[in-house]
């Protein structure tokens, strides 16, 4: 689930990641898996991104790097 993704266009920016309807299902499961939130819930995984942006928004970006990197090269 997607909902949230508007709102981590500049997070995204800076991880180099360019969200498409393509991606953005991996894209949102490894958002899950950096903030421990079960997948397909959408309010846990936001509640879990807001905080790490708030706490470390560059370590947030890093972990969306790394996980980016193993997404666009399965493609």
């Amino acid at each position: 689930m997607t909902c949230y993704f508007r709102h981590l266009r500049h997070v995204f920016k800076r991880a180099g990641i360019d969200a498409t309807n393509e991606n953005k299902r991996e894209i949102d499961r490894a958002i899950h898996v950096i903030v421990g939130a079960k997948y397909k819930n959408c309010p846990a995984a936001w509640k879990g991104v807001k905080k790490r942006i708030a706490e470390d928004e560059e370590g947030f970006v890093y972990e969306l790097r790394k996980h980016g990197k193993q997404i666009f090269q399965k493609g």
